[in-house]
């Protein structure tokens, strides 16, 4: 059966026809589907001038919205200073300074040009700090061999040692051999980790006194942890190395302790793999999915410039420097920089930690649905507050307290994603047929369409999102039975030939100019 026979056998709603063959023009209000939140951009004003001014540029350079520069600018922020420094909140409550971010944008949105521009200072910090520490690393191997060569020489004359002098050398060799296993060489520095198997982040996290960085502008990662090699889902270091938890693995060939890990995490990945990532076993349950800053924002494909304006020079420089010098200040810090908070910022803090309570009640709380993500709201502001003031100060950010200022920028920040991460949890559990009916609207909407048939709706709509007339057809029930659609027969023009296809008639409001 081909599609004008599929749509001529479809059902049409019992109404007496116009004139025309359409239904009366008389419409009630349509009932809304499960609402569609409107998002806010991403508030790049809050980054200090310098980062706000890159981060806009590379916007502009690339067509690409605001929102995934900026969230790959937390990102690196979080890359420059995870590990190294802490924000001492209250009490005994402190915040590590990683994050973890994931932008969700179809494909053709030049992501990668977007990683590359803002990551590249990040592997320049990386070459410096390789490139220091690699006369370290060349004297501590020499080291390491010389005593243990030594050991191993003396281990040998002990053994072959007359049995008056056997006790004495076999002390001797012991002492060496002690001396010797003392002795480690000093790995090579990395911060940053592509898509990596949960093994690799956990073995390089230890060689790298507990910090790593995984940026990403594919989601592959998501795939590792939910057991592509596997088998099962494995996301131990990623849960612990959010919040800073010991971590311990004991392998058959060695055995890893990190104390206080510090993972960062920026990713930029498709729409779907966020559905995908919520039905990971025990993704939700164990709180892998709370610990993410997830940010939605709309494609600008299909409406970007041609000729752009670049980054400025000055601008490019300028960002650079200062990404190079806040890894570079604080990559040495064994203990970590402690970042305070002003009485003013903590008091906006516990005002803030007031208002977003209630909302966590699970009978009409705001975010009850996502107790999980929201329960880690006040912390993941208080990270936020301190790269931000990390990205004002540089490196010497603890020398001078978090202002109330800073808090409330971070704040702004945490409402952005806070909005967008309840689109997100709601993505992640839809029924495609209300996202289908959804795009279906915005087709008429943007066509302005009175009266349409079936083929012209099917064939505006992408076939990723709508593969075929099947599966468009539950939308445009939904769509009748909310009242924004009326399907009706059309009458034949002539006696012959196959009866013409039902067409679609939209609510005024569609093609009014109404929501």
């Amino acid at each position: 059966m081909d599609n004008a026979e599929l749509w001529a056998g479809l059902p049409t709603l019992e109404e007496p026809p116009g004139e025309d063959g359409a239904t009366p023009d008389v419409w009630d209000d349509p009932i809304p589907l499960t609402g569609r939140r409107e998002l806010p951009p991403f508030p790049a004003h809050v980054f200090p001038t310098w980062l706000e001014e890159f981060v806009a540029a590379v916007a502009e350079e690339t067509q690409t919205p605001v929102d995934l520069a900026g969230s790959v600018a937390l990102a690196v922020l979080a890359t420059a200073a995870g590990g190294r420094s802490v924000v001492q909140v209250r009490g005994n409550w402190r915040e590590p300074t990683n994050l973890y971010t994931v932008v969700a944008l179809p494909p053709g949105n030049r992501k990668t040009a977007v990683f590359t521009l803002l990551t590249d200072p990040l592997y320049e910090a990386e070459e410096q700090l390789k490139a220091a520490m690699r006369p370290v690393i060349v004297e501590a191997e020499l080291t390491a061999r010389l005593a243990q060569e030594t050991a191993d020489k003396a281990a040998a004359k002990a053994a072959s040692a007359d049995a008056d002098k056997r006790q004495e050398m076999v002390a001797t060799a012991v002492g060496l051999a002690q001396t010797a296993d003392t002795l480690t060489v000093p790995a090579e520095p990395v911060l940053l980790a592509d898509d990596s198997t949960p093994e690799t982040v956990t073995s390089l996290m230890a060689e790298q006194g507990g910090r790593l960085s995984v940026m990403s502008d594919e989601g592959g990662i998501f795939d590792i942890i939910a057991g592509r090699y596997s088998g099962s889902p494995n996301m131990e270091v990623f849960l612990k190395g959010h919040a800073g938890g010991r971590l311990r693995v004991n392998r058959q060939t060695r055995r890893e302790y990190i104390d206080a890990p510090a993972l960062t995490m920026g990713l930029a990945v498709q729409p779907e793999v966020l559905q995908a990532i919520g039905k990971i076993k025990g993704a939700k349950g164990r709180g892998l999915l709370g610990r993410f800053l997830y940010s939605l924002p709309k494609s600008t494909v299909g409406y970007r410039k041609t000729i752009t304006d670049p980054v400025p020079e000055q601008t490019a420089a300028t960002y650079k420097a200062r990404v190079i010098d806040l890894t570079l200040s604080l990559a040495g810090w064994t203990d970590p920089a402690l970042i305070q908070l002003s009485p003013e910022a903590d008091t906006v803090l516990i005002a803030y930690q007031d208002r977003v309570e209630p909302q966590l009640q699970a009978r009409g709380g705001k975010l009850g649905d996502i107790t999980d993500w929201a329960g880690k709201l006040a912390g993941a502001t208080a990270r936020m507050a301190a790269l931000l003031h990390l990205a004002e100060h540089g490196g010497n950010g603890y020398a001078h307290p978090v202002t109330a200022a800073t808090m409330t920028a971070a704040i702004e920040l945490g409402e952005y994603y806070t909005t967008h991460a309840l689109a997100v949890f709601d993505a992640m559990g839809a029924d495609p047929t209300v996202a289908r009916a959804r795009s279906v609207l915005d087709a008429m909407r943007d066509n302005r369409w009175q009266d349409v048939s079936r083929r012209d709706v099917f064939t505006v709509l992408s076939r990723s999102e709508v593969p075929t007339v099947a599966d468009l057809e539950p939308a445009l029930a939904l769509l009748e039975d909310h009242g924004y659609l009326r399907s009706y027969q059309p009458e034949r023009t002539g006696k012959r030939g196959r009866p013409p296809a039902p067409r679609l008639r939209a609510h005024p409001a569609l093609h009014d100019g109404g929501r």
